[in-house]
């Protein structure tokens, strides 16, 4: 039986810990969401979504210290500085990361959330996986009931907040010093800084 909050409380950070896998709300939509750092639950994750063995997931971040956590020692912090906290995921270079992490692609997409409650959680528990609540090619859920029936009790938790309608996160790479537009979503980024 999973459980069900309507907050990010302490057994949320507990099932985290323990290696759970669950339903969170971040700034944007729900996401599925684990430890980064465990090897198992992101496979899990994986295996859940029917997602590609080869695409990473977006990695949610509490603070910029955490990126070296994840092997990313490559990121222009001027770059973002306009956009974080926020929707924006930007893919950084991840040569050392873990290979179930980033699977082969070397590369990781990361995150700073606009979110006090989830920023804290992950300070707790360290960067999590957030990806969207949806089996590969179909839409995500805008809530934890429509979550719910997509994955039942294979999920051990969902935190409830009710409907998120928003965009996800606009997805960017840098090159050449400039944000490239991977997947617009939440954040417009500027002409300026497109290439």
């Amino acid at each position: 039986m999973s459980y069900v909050t309507d907050k990010i409380d302490d057994e949320v950070v507990r099932l985290l810990q323990n290696g759970g896998a669950g339903l969170l709300p971040t700034d944007t939509i729900y996401g599925l969401s684990c430890r980064a750092e465990d090897p198992k639950a992101v496979e899990r994750l994986h295996r859940l979504k029917g997602r590609n063995a080869n695409k990473p997931f977006i990695v949610l971040i509490s603070d910029i210290k955490m990126l070296n956590m994840l092997s990313i020692f490559k990121f222009d912090r001027e770059l973002i500085k306009n956009y974080w906290p926020g929707a924006l995921s930007i893919i950084c270079p991840a040569l050392a990361a873990p290979d179930w992490l980033q699977r082969g692609a070397n590369t990781l997409a990361v995150r700073l959330p606009d979110y006090p409650k989830l920023i804290s959680l992950v300070d707790q528990v360290g960067p999590i996986i957030s990806t969207s609540a949806n089996p590969q090619g179909r839409p995500p859920a805008r809530s934890a009931a429509e979550a719910r029936s997509l994955f039942g009790d294979k999920l051990d938790f969902y935190v409830d907040i009710g409907e998120l309608d928003n965009p996800p996160s606009t997805l960017v790479a840098v090159e050449n010093g400039k944000l490239k537009v991977v997947r617009q979503g939440a954040v417009k980024i500027e002409a300026k800084e497109q290439l």
